[in-house]
This record gives C-alpha cells, sequence and structure tokens, in this order.
C-alpha cells in the first residue's frame, strides 16, 4: 500500500489546493481507500487485476497521461453505474456521490494544469479538404486538389482531429506537387487563355453512329429519348466529349417523363467518362427527376478532358427494357417501348458550357497581381517593390494575420534569387507563391498556448464554418481586436452560417459526424436488394445533409435527432420508405415534408445511416448500437476484450441475430459492454441492410422473426423503435451534450478532455431555454472557453 499511500498524499493535495480545505489528508485517504476497498479491490488488485487494472498500484501522476486517462477511466465507469457490477452489492448512492466528488476535484485540477502548459490541440494541420478550399479561396480558382493528397486519418470519427495528424516528406511532396497544379491553372487563366466551350446537342447528334457497338439513346419526333437497359455504358453520346478538364454546366431542356410511377416522376443518372471497357469509371454529375411536365434542369460537374456524358434512367424499380440487338449494341428499330410500357425521359437538347463557379477571370488576376485592375484594365506593374507588395498581400491571407518582421524575408529572397537569374517577373512571383504555400503557416494552424489570439479565432472560425481562409471582414474584425466580443462573434456566426460556403460546413460536418463518407464502403447484394441504384443512394445522403441543414439553420431542438415530425424527402424515398401520408410534390427534389407519427422520423432511421451501419449483406445490432451510442447518445464503449470471436450473421435468415448474440454476450467478459450496446441496435434491427423497414429476416415463412424489444443501458424497456426514440425524445439534454461534444472536436480539432466537461454542461444549460436549438448549441460552443483557448 505504500504506493497508494503517495497516491493519496497527491490527491490530498491537490483537493486541499482546490477545496478549500474541505478536507483533511487523513480523512481523504480514509474515505478513497475506504471505497475502493469495499468496492474495487476484490477485483482490481495485484492478484485479480480484471481487465488488466490493479488499483493498489496505479500511480496518480498529473505528468502522465496514461495515469490520468486511466483514473478518468475510473471515475466515468463508476459515474456511469457500470461500476462496481451490477451483480455485486452496489454503494449507497450518497457514498458514490462523495467518492465521485473527492475523485473529480484532482482530475480536473491535474488536467487544467496539463492544459496551461500544453493546450488541448497539438500540431493541427489542413485536412486535404481543408486545403482545396484554402487554394480556392486564396486564388480564385476551381479545379480539384484533395485526391492528389494524401487521405486524412480519422479518431472520434473526424479528420480535424489533430492528434492523429502527420506532416510528413510525403505529405510535403504532395503539397508541392499541389501548389504547382495550382499555381500553373492560375498564372495561365490570369495571364494567358481562359478557356471556353460551348456547344449544344439534340437528337441528331445526340444518337449519332461512329461504327463500333451503338448504345447511345433512342429518338423519335426529333427527340431524344432514355430508357432503362442493363447493358454498361448505356445511354452514353460520344459527341458530348469536353476538349479539356474543367468545370461544365449541363443544361437537358424540355425533360419529360415516359411511362411515370406512382410518384409521377422517372429518375435518370446523369454520369461522365470514357464509357469504354478499358476506362470504365464514370463520375456522377446528377440525378434526373423527370416529370409529365416538361422541365429545363441544369447540373454543374468537373469533367475530365475528352469524356463523355451517359443519361439512362436510373431506377432500379423500373422495369429493364431489352437491348434490342446481339453482341453489345443497343436497337431501337421496330419497336416502341413507350408503347409497351417501359419508363423513360425524352429530352429537346443538351447544352454544355464551360463554367468557373468558384470566380470570373478578374478574382483570379486580384488574387494574384493586387491591385492589377484599375478602371476595368488589367496592368502587372513590373518593379522590385510591387513584388515585395504582392507577396505580402498574399503571405498575409494564407497565413490568417499580419506578417511580423521581418517574415516575409525568406519568400522574398526566393522570388529576387529568381529575378537575379534573368527569370520573368511573373515566374520570381510565382515561385515566391509556391514557397508560401507549402510553409507550415499556412499549412498548419498557428494556436498559442492559452487563450486565442483574435487572429487564431478568426482563423478556427472561418475553417470550422467554411472549411477555408478567413474572408477580410473576418481579418478586419480581428486586426480591430473585436472579434472576441461577445456580440460581435455571434453575428460573425450568424454571418458565415448564412453565407453560401456554409454547405462545406454540413457537408464535412455531417459526413463525418454520421460516417457518411463511408457510404460507398460497402455494395449491397443485388440478389437480395435488386431495389437498390445509384439514384437512390444519392437521395439518401441528400435527405440527410438537408435534414441536419434544417435543424442547424431553423434552430430546430436536438430531439428531432431521434423523433421529429417531419422529414426530407424525395418521391423516390417515399417510395422506398413506404411512407404513404407523406406529400411529395414530383419534381421538387428534396423537400421537406410532414411526417404522421412513424418510426421512420428523426436521423438515426435515414436510410444513409442505416446503409452505413450494415455490410451490405446483413444488418448487426452491434454495429448499430455501437455507431448510435458513439454519434447520439454520447455512451462511450470500450473494445472488446482480446480472443472474443466476432458474431457472424446467418445470412440465410434462419437464425436471428439475437439468438446469437445471447450466446456471445453470456460471456462474463462480454455482458457489461452488450448491456450498453445491443439495445439501440436491438431496436434498429426493424430495418435491413439499405433501410427498409422489415418484420422477418427473409421472405421464407420459417425465417427468423425479428424482435427489436429491450431494455436501455439504464434499465427501461422499449418494445420496439417507437417506444426506443420515445425514451431518448424526453432526454434532450443528452442529445444536446453529445451533440456539443462533436461540433467542439470537428471545430477545435481536439476531443473534449475531463476537464471541459464543465463546461460542455454549461453549453447545454445554456440552450435549455431554446429546447436545445442546434444553431443555439452551435453559438453557445463557439463562445466557450473550449472554442476560445489552445
Amino acid at each position: 500500500m505504500d504506493k497508494n499511500r503517495q497516491f493519496f498524499v497527491f490527491w490530498g493535495a491537490a483537493l486541499f489546493a482546490l477545496s478549500g480545505n474541505c478536507y483533511s489528508e487523513e480523512n481523504l485517504i480514509q474515505k478513497m481507500d475506504a471505497f475502493l476497498s469495499t468496492h474495487c479491490y476484490e477485483c482490481h488488485d495485484d492478484l485479480t487485476s480484471e481487465a488488466d487494472l490493479d488499483l493498489t498500484n496505479l500511480d496518480f501522476d498529473p505528468s502522465s497521461p496514461s495515469s490520468l486517462s486511466m483514473w478518468e477511466l475510473v471515475f466515468h465507469r463508476v459515474e456511469d453505474g457500470e461500476m462496481p457490477p451490477k451483480k455485486q452489492e452496489r454503494p449507497k448512492a450518497e457514498e458514490l456521490k462523495d467518492f465521485l466528488k473527492t475523485l473529480k476535484g484532482p482530475l480536473i485540477a491535474a488536467d487544467r494544469d496539463f492544459l496551461e502548459s500544453y493546450g488541448r490541440v497539438h500540431g493541427r494541420r489542413l485536412t486535404r479538404v481543408e486545403y482545396e478550399h484554402s487554394v480556392h479561396d486564396l486564388l480564385g480558382i476551381d479545379i480539384p486538389l484533395a485526391d492528389g493528397l494524401p487521405a486524412d486519418d480519422v479518431v472520434h470519427g473526424f479528420e480535424t482531429e489533430a492528434d492523429q495528424q502527420q506532416l510528413s516528406h510525403f505529405h510535403l511532396d504532395k503539397y508541392l506537387s499541389a501548389a504547382n497544379k495550382a499555381l500553373d491553372h492560375a498564372f495561365e487563366r490570369a495571364l494567358e487563355r481562359e478557356p471556353t466551350f460551348e456547344q449544344t446537342y439534340r437528337a441528331k447528334e445526340l444518337t449519332h453512329r461512329t461504327g463500333g457497338n451503338y448504345r447511345g439513346p433512342d429518338s423519335r419526333d426529333g427527340k431524344t429519348i432514355t430508357w432503362r437497359l442493363t447493358l454498361q455504358f448505356f445511354g452514353r453520346m460520344p459527341k458530348t466529349a469536353v476538349p479539356e478538364s474543367g468545370w461544365y454546366e449541363v443544361t437537358i431542356k424540355d425533360l419529360k417523363a415516359i411511362n411515370p410511377g406512382e410518384d409521377g416522376t422517372v429518375w435518370g443518372t446523369l454520369r461522365s467518362g470514357a464509357c469504354a471497357s478499358n476506362e470504365p469509371i464514370l463520375y456522377p454529375v446528377g440525378i434526373v427527376e423527370a416529370t409529365a411536365k416538361p422541365t429545363t434542369q441544369t447540373f454543374q460537374a468537373y469533367i475530365r478532358e475528352r469524356h463523355m456524358l451517359e443519361f439512362k434512367v436510373g431506377d432500379a424499380t423500373d422495369k429493364a427494357a431489352p437491348s434490342g440487338a446481339t453482341g453489345g449494341n443497343v436497337s431501337f428499330k421496330g419497336r416502341d417501348l413507350k408503347k409497351d410500357g417501359f419508363a423513360g425521359i425524352e429530352f429537346d437538347s443538351i447544352k454544355v458550357k464551360r463554367v468557373y463557379p468558384n470566380g470570373a477571370r478578374w478574382k483570379v488576376r486580384t488574387s494574384l497581381f493586387p491591385g492589377s485592375i484599375q478602371e476595368n484594365k488589367f496592368e502587372v506593374k513590373k518593379s522590385p517593390e510591387t513584388l515585395e507588395r504582392y507577396l505580402k498581400t498574399f503571405a498575409t491571407r494564407a497565413f490568417r494575420r499580419p506578417l511580423a518582421n521581418g517574415q516575409i524575408d525568406p519568400y522574398l529572397a526566393l522570388a529576387r534569387q529568381q529575378l537575379d537569374r534573368g527569370k520573368p517577373f511573373e515566374e520570381a512571383l510565382r515561385v515566391g507563391y509556391r514557397a508560401i504555400l507549402c510553409s507550415p503557416r499556412f499549412l498548419s494552424f498557428v494556436e498559442p498556448v492559452g487563450k486565442l489570439d483574435d487572429h487564431a479565432l478568426a482563423s478556427r472560425l472561418s475553417f470550422m464554418l467554411w472549411s477555408s481562409i478567413p474572408d477580410a471582414q473576418l481579418m478586419k474584425l480581428a486586426s480591430e481586436g473585436r472579434l472576441k466580443e461577445r456580440k460581435v462573434l455571434a453575428s460573425e456566426v450568424d454571418r458565415l452560417l448564412d453565407s453560401p460556403k456554409s454547405e462545406r460546413f454540413i457537408e464535412n460536418f455531417t459526413d463525418q459526424w454520421l460516417n457518411l463518407k463511408q457510404i460507398d464502403f460497402t455494395t449491397p447484394d443485388p440478389r437480395r436488394f435488386n431495389t437498390f441504384d445509384t439514384v437512390l443512394q444519392v437521395s439518401m445522403v441528400e435527405e440527410t445533409r438537408a435534414f441536419v441543414s434544417t435543424l442547424i439553420h431553423d434552430n430546430l431542438g436536438a430531439r428531432n435527432l431521434v423523433d421529429s415530425n417531419f422529414g426530407m424527402l424525395n418521391g423516390r424515398l417515399k417510395a422506398h420508405y413506404g411512407i404513404k401520408e407523406a406529400k411529395v410534390k414530383p419534381g421538387g427534389g428534396i423537400q421537406k415534408v410532414s411526417l404522421p407519427e412513424d418510426a421512420r422520423s428523426g436521423l438515426v432511421t435515414q436510410g444513409s445511416v442505416l446503409k452505413v451501419t450494415a455490410d451490405g449483406s446483413v444488418t448487426s445490432p452491434i454495429l448499430r448500437g455501437v455507431w448510435v451510442n458513439e454519434r447520439i447518445l454520447g455512451l462511450k464503449t470500450p473494445p472488446p476484450p482480446p480472443n472474443v470471436p466476432a458474431v457472424e450473421p446467418d445470412i440465410r435468415g434462419a437464425v436471428s441475430i439475437r439468438d446469437q448474440l445471447a450466446k456471445h454476450s453470456s460471456d462474463e467478459s462480454c455482458a457489461a459492454c452488450h448491456a450498453k450496446i445491443d439495445p439501440a441496435g436491438f431496436a434498429l434491427e426493424t430495418y435491413d441492410p439499405i433501410g427498409r423497414w422489415r418484420s422477418a429476416y427473409g421472405s421464407k415463412k420459417d425465417s427468423a422473426k425479428v424482435d427489436p424489444s429491450g431494455v436501455t443501458p439504464d434499465g427501461v424497456p422499449f418494445k420496439g423503435i417507437r417506444s426506443w426514440k420515445a425514451v431518448y425524445a424526453d432526454r434532450p439534454e443528452m442529445l444536446a451534450h453529445t451533440f456539443a461534444k462533436h461540433l467542439l472536436t470537428y471545430g477545435t480539432g481536439a476531443y473534449p478532455r475531463f476537464s471541459d466537461y464543465s463546461y460542455l454542461n454549461d453549453i447545454v444549460e445554456s440552450t435549455s431555454n431554446d429546447n436545445y436549438g442546434l444553431r443555439s448549441i452551435l453559438h453557445a460552443c463557439v463562445a466557450s472557453p473550449i472554442f476560445l483557448s489552445k
């Protein structure tokens, strides 16, 4: 017990300092040792050490992150009621409360002492998506850059978290290549040429046969018609191949549905690619929603050089038409697919036009050569003074703060060196810009320990809500020292959220928080799930993003995360979910609709969530339970014990997953965790891997029945998903706490620490009068000490 004695001596000193001498050291030792001896040492001493935890030899060392982490784990396991085990004699309420209070004080003191010395965020750099947006906004360009950079590791669900980020020679080499690519494009547009292209194609061109296999669309009465054929690359239109890689606007005029379904719509997929077997990858352009009333629809997409458009009916619930030919060809001769009842889409023409969505040419010129446009005339003044001014202006924007004395010197020296070698002014400037884009001050966040200065705050806020550098107004407020003013900061949060750039936040935060980035990770078994298609998958992702966006922008309460009276649907989703009562306007895209009292409402039962928590063939209450606990409820799930085999579901549907888990969970080492994991997973067993409602695991009469009942970790029984939702809809503060934690992890680059939980509680409490509205939670997070300090 000598080590324990040393531990308690430190504890006593810490608590003495923290609590104003509430306990004497001797009383503290007695309290802690009495509790641990009665309830913990039997299983966690030097002889037993269950779960590899020996409390009799666990030092309390404030300088050791592993030691603090272990004691924090002890605190949370006791606080959550997991320890002592339920089968053991439980401590009395006052005894438990006293133990937690005694342990909490020194843990907070030690953690905050660590934060004062080191801060909570360590060496954070830009993610590849943040890098791309930042370079785009710096230069006014729009070419893809992220795919050429190394993938970002994910921890706690987020790519922004600093602890797992690296900055190696490999990264720097890729950043250099990306910088070269971006600058090549920017200087070409500013000084040489800005490529243009515009062409309109009608039936004659779109159905033109160039030899070889014909897999193009049909044409009748001057209209082009596309159908649902399962032949690969059907609907390709070689004449639409673009001359250069770039962003293009694709406009389809007078779209009209042929033989629409019950939702009044025929759904199509518009993609680009080489449309050849030796280059089979196709890239999405858009989902087409055609109705009986002709409409014109426009899409924007990045299309690679010499890639063409492919357009066809993409709803797997529609009957596929035969090809009408052999040898990989398509023929419509002598056939009338419309009369035969097949669904199709006819249209008048397709226009393809080169566009620059992130800015016109003048924006690129003023980004590279500030002040070069006067009275609508562009002129680059080539002097040493101008070179320095250009570099300083660019570096200030890239580094997100005013330059310190001499900070520009290395970059200026590189540029001047090029001039001394006889290189053109523009090449010298380009070399300086490239060095700035590869500088750690651009690639990483400059955040000194302690409270953030105004410029660091502007940067953190901008990257959270725009995934990019601060704009001129944020920089101005930071330079004036006004951004930290509460009203000013709140106003800027609203301004950034109301900007179209906030769509980046909705996409990046939602996709990482809810794992939507893995929507393509599995492909549903086409034999068992033959109604699943690209239209449905895209609609699922759009549904979830639109739902989260509505919750934030309209400041709706956190309870909507599990149960809401509205949904974001289109006709395809309405049919897939079987919600007949929902009034969806054909051709209206994803739209807000009122929902009846239905198990489908809320976030956790949306198709995207149900797909990413399944493997394409079967569902697992474990995977879904862990996902719900971590992403929605905020319940921590420890890793499984070593040497415990995974549960393999029966894909035949003869044995229910619940029966298999019952055997698995009978193992004492598994039971405690499964009592926390399984309830949410069981409730969601009502849904199959593509999010359809089911009552059995197969279609045969003897298929095992789904049993979605269970008991929540704190002992509340539920019969199915509706009653499970009711339990947690009545706990909005729990949902708000978890949402705030994820927001702060994403926005700061660090998972909240033990001493941050009092701040999290303050955030939640401050939003109670707004029914824990998500926008209010976001405001409270940004105003919290967690966000305002490193």
